[in-house]
């Protein structure tokens, strides 16, 4: 890979209120997968016939939030940033029974001109068997890292460390996550 794609943000344009939710997520849901600790994304795939903006934005319309062009959720919600952390994130996934539909529902009220970010609900990562919980160490410089507990691979989110452990640990094979202390 020599060149990245550009990173690709959306933005809320007005007031996206607590509790809203978006969705059904069209397509195989992998959320971060492709997370990593830089705040670029990886490639994605291109969901639009027009070139995508750096910034997209998304507004409120009678109760729907859509993007510039006027189109639904569906048209760009693969195109929202996995969360880091918790401090970052402003959507969660949802699903209303196991292996149903997942949609993203806001946290908190999302103020204009702030990114949307999504993690896995604690109900939904169960079903997924993505880990809930990532205990931080501290390196020699005193900053928080998140350690494999497989192959100890360092990252410096607890959600990278998580999306690491499900989806690209070679040593974790699969094994589901551990639910203890490591």
């Amino acid at each position: 890979q020599t060149s990245r794609a550009p990173a690709i943000s959306v933005s809320a344009e007005s007031c996206i209120p607590a509790g809203l939710r978006l969705g059904p997520v069209p397509g195989i849901f992998k959320l971060g997968k492709y997370l990593s600790d830089r705040k670029e994304p990886g490639p994605k795939k291109k969901v639009f016939s027009y070139a995508v903006p750096p910034v997209f934005q998304v507004r409120m319309v009678r109760g729907e939030l859509v993007d510039e062009a006027g189109s639904s959720a569906l048209e760009w919600i693969g195109l929202i940033r996995a969360a880091r952390n918790s401090q970052e994130q402003t959507l969660e996934a949802v699903a209303d029974l196991p292996g149903g539909q997942i949609f993203y529902r806001a946290l908190r009220d999302v103020q204009p001109g702030e990114e949307l970010t999504v993690w896995y609900s604690n109900p939904l990562a169960q079903w997924f068997d993505i880990p809930v919980t990532a205990t931080p160490t501290h390196d020699e410089k005193g900053e928080e890292r998140y350690i494999c507990w497989y192959c100890w691979r360092t990252f410096k989110y607890p959600n990278s460390l998580k999306a690491h452990v499900h989806f690209h640990c070679a040593l974790s094979h699969g094994r589901p996550f551990l639910h203890h202390d490591h």
